[in-house]
C-alpha cells in the first residue's frame, strides 16, 4: 500500500508539473505533526506498552491519502524531531554511520517539509548538517542566516506542484536560540525574528513562485498575539500576514487551531498525540485561482492504529535501540524522585551537582530538578534509566561569577519556586489550581517551570520563607567551612542552557549571556555523558557518595518548623498519589 501511494504521488507530481491548472474546484489537505521529540517507534521499549510515534501518523496518513487522493494531501512537521527520545539519541550520537532513521522514516511516510526546530539545533552540526547532506525531504528554516555570506543555512520552502497548482511551504525556526543553546551549537549561523522577515520572505518567494497556496510552518509557540514573546509568535503572523493561507506553528506542546476567513493556524500539540488537519478549497476559472475557502481541526491519534508494515520495514532499527537503551549500566543504591528537590536537598539534585563538582575547576554547581515528577527506582540501572535521570541533551559549562552575582542569582531562582509567608496554613510554593492542557480535569500545578528551580552546591545557606525577595538568601559559608565572599570570582558548574540564558536566570541577574564565551572557564561534554561515565568508574549511584556535606555543601528552608508544614500541605496538593 505505501508503495501503490508514492508512485501515485509521484506520478500526479510529474503529470501536473506539465502545465497551468485545469478549471474547476480542488481540495487539498493539509495535515501537520511538530515536537515529535524522537517519537520514531510506539514502543517504550522497557515493556510492552507503547507511545504515540511516527508509525501511528503513518497510518492516518495513509488512510487519509487513500480517501482523498494521495496528490490532494499535502504533509509537513513544523519541528524538534531530532531530540528526546531513545531513537533519536542513538541514531544522533551512537549509529553515526548509517543514514539517520528520522530521514528514512520521513521519506517513507511521504513527508513534504520538515522545519527545523531548536532542539534540532541542539543537537549540534554533526547531527543536523547530516539530516541536510542525506535526507531526501527538505529541511527548512529561512531565519537561519550565514554569519559569511548573509544567506540561509538551511532551505528556505519548497514549492509543490499539484493538478497545475503551486503550493510553497516557507519554514522558520525559532528566532530565540541564542537564548537557549551554547554558540558551539550554531556556530556560523544566526536566527532573525519571524517578525518583520516573515513577510518579507513571503513576499518575495510567492511572487517568484506564483504561489496559489502559501503555507508558513514555523517553530514557534502560538504566544499571545501581542509581540510580547520572541519565542512565540504564532499567533503575532495569524494576526499580520497577508498572502497566507495557512500557519503552522509548534515549540510549546499546546494543541490549538485558530481560523478567520482568511488565514488559519494550527498547532498540533506534540509527540504524534495529533494531526493538524487543515482543508483549503480552491475554484480555478481561466486558468486563475478565483475563490479560496479554508478549515482546520485537530485530528486525535489512536495510539492502536498503528502503520505494522513501517513497523516491520525498519524492525532492525528498532531492535537496535531496544538493545542500546536495556544495556545495563550500573546499580542505584536508593530510589530517585525529582519532587524531593521542591522541598530541599535531594538524593536526585545532589547526583547532578556530584557530577557538576567533579569537573574541574567548578567550585560550585546550580542545578534544578529537570522533570515534574520523575521516578527512577532502586536496582540494576539500564541505559533507558539515564535518559529519566538526565532527559535533556545539555552540556556542562563552568563559568566566573562574583559571589554578590551568585547570591543574586539563587534569590531569582527561589522566587520563582516559592511565596513568602506568615504563616503555615499558606501556600509556600508558587502553585495553582488550574485545568490541565490535556485532560481539561483541575489539578495543581507550578506557576512556573520546575526545570528553572535551581539549588546550589558548594554552599552552605539558608533561604528564609518569611522574608521577601531580595532578603531570602543567607550563604553563611563554602561547602569546606572557609568564608563566602561577594567580591570574589567563583567557578561555578551550570548548563548550557542555563549559561546560554536559558530560563531567564542570568539575564534576571545582570549577566550578559550573548558575551557568556567571555566567562567560560571550561566546556564540558553532554551531563548524561558525564553520568555515563561516573557510572562506569564508581559502578552505582549510592546517597553516601553523592551527599559528601564537604563537598556538596548544605541549604535548608528556615524557620524549619514553618517551612516543613506549610511545604506538606503543598506537596498533598501537587502529588495527591504519592508512589
Amino acid at each position: 500500500m505505501k508503495k501503490l501511494l508514492m508512485t501515485l504521488t509521484a506520478v500526479a507530481a510529474i503529470l501536473a508539473s506539465c502545465g497551468g491548472p485545469e478549471d474547476g474546484e480542488y481540495t487539498f489537505r493539509l495535515l501537520t505533526t511538530n515536537d515529535v521529540h524522537g517519537r520514531y517507534f510506539d514502543s517504550l521499549y522497557v515493556s510492552d506498552e507503547t507511545n504515540n510515534a511516527l508509525t501511528n501518523v503513518s497510518w492516518y496518513v495513509d488512510s487519509i491519502r487513500v480517501a482523498d487522493g494521495a496528490e490532494n494531501v499535502i504533509l509537513l512537521d513544523a519541528g524538534d524531531c531530532l531530540q528526546g527520545d531513545n531513537a533519536a539519541y542513538y541514531f544522533n550520537y551512537v549509529d553515526t554511520l548509517s543514514k539517520h532513521l528520522f530521514a528514512r522514516m520521513v521519506e517513507y511516510i511521504g513527508y513534504d517539509a520538515v522545519v527545523v526546530g531548536n532542539h534540532d539545533i541542539e543537537t549540534g552540526h554533526p547531527v543536523y548538517d547530516r539530516i541536510v547532506r542525506t535526507m531526501k525531504v527538505p529541511f527548512l528554516a529561512a531565519n537561519a542566516i550565514r554569519d559569511d555570506n548573509g544567506q540561509p543555512y538551511f532551505q528556505e520552502y519548497v514549492t509543490l506542484k499539484r493538478h497545475g497548482l503551486n503550493i510553497t511551504i516557507i519554514g522558520f525556526t525559532n528566532p530565540n536560540i541564542k537564548s537557549w543553546l551554547s554558540p558551539l551549537l550554531w556556530e556560523g549561523m544566526t536566527f532573525g525574528s519571524l517578525i518583520p522577515m516573515a513577510q518579507e520572505v513571503v513576499d518575495r518567494i510567492s511572487e517568484k513562485e506564483e504561489s496559489d497556496v502559501v503555507i508558513v510552518a514555523v517553530h514557534a509557540g502560538t504566544g499571545e498575539g501581542d509581540g510580547s514573546i520572541l519565542e512565540s509568535q504564532g499567533l503575532d503572523l495569524f494576526k499580520s500576514l497577508e498572502g497566507v493561507d495557512f500557519v503552522v506553528c509548534a515549540h510549546d506542546h499546546r494543541p490549538v487551531i485558530h481560523k478567520s476567513d482568511s488565514i488559519c493556524l494550527i498547532n498540533a500539540g506534540s509527540h504524534c498525540r495529533n494531526l493538524g488537519y487543515g482543508t483549503v478549497k480552491l475554484k480555478v476559472e481561466d486558468g486563475k485561482v478565483v475563490s479560496k475557502t479554508l478549515d482546520a481541526d485537530l485530528l486525535p491519534v489512536d495510539r492502536k492504529n498503528v502503520d505494522k508494515e513501517m513497523q516491520e520495514t525498519f524492525r532492525p532499527e528498532f531492535e537496535a535501540v531496544k538493545a542500546f537503551t536495556l544495556k545495563e549500566v550500573g546499580e542505584l543504591k536508593t530510589d530517585l524522585r525529582t519532587r524531593d528537590a521542591y522541598r530541599g536537598m535531594s538524593d536526585y539534585v545532589n547526583l547532578i551537582h556530584t557530577l557538576s563538582l567533579g569537573c574541574t575547576p567548578a567550585q560550585i554547581s546550580f542545578a534544578a530538578p529537570l522533570t515534574f515528577n520523575g521516578f527512577v527506582k532502586a536496582g540494576t540501572l539500564v541505559y533507558n534509566d539515564l535518559f529519566t535521570i538526565y532527559p535533556f541533551e545539555n552540556q556542562l559549562f563552568v563559568v566566573k561569577m562574583t559571589g554578590a552575582e551568585i547570591k543574586d542569582y539563587l534569590e531569582n531562582s527561589y522566587d520563582k519556586w516559592i511565596n513568602t509567608i506568615d504563616s503555615a496554613d499558606d501556600r509556600l510554593l508558587k502553585i495553582i489550581n488550574e485545568p490541565d492542557a490535556r485532560t481539561g480535569q483541575k489539578r495543581w500545578s507550578f506557576i512556573n517551570r520546575s526545570y528553572n528551580f535551581d539549588s546550589a552546591a558548594g554552599l552552605v545557606y539558608d533561604v528564609d520563607v518569611t522574608k521577601p525577595m531580595g532578603e531570602r538568601v543567607i550563604i553563611r559559608s563554602l561547602a569546606d567551612g572557609t568564608a563566602f565572599d561577594p567580591e570574589t570570582e567563583y567557578n561555578v558548574a551550570m548548563t548550557s542552557y542555563r549559561a546560554s540564558g536559558g530560563g531567564g536566570l542570568m539575564r534576571e541577574t545582570g549577566i550578559d549571556t550573548d558575551r557568556i564565551d567571555e566567562r567560560v572557564v571550561e566546556y564540558y561534554p553532554e551531563i548524561r555523558n558525564i553520568l555515563y561515565d561516573y557510572l562506569v568508574e564508581h559502578g552505582d549511584i549510592d546517597p553516601a557518595k553523592i551527599g559528601d556535606r564537604t563537598v556538596i555543601g548544605e541549604w535548608r528552608f528556615v524557620p524549619e518548623k514553618l517551612a516543613d508544614k506549610a511545604i506538606d500541605n503543598d506537596m498533598l496538593l501537587l502529588f495527591p498519589h504519592r508512589r
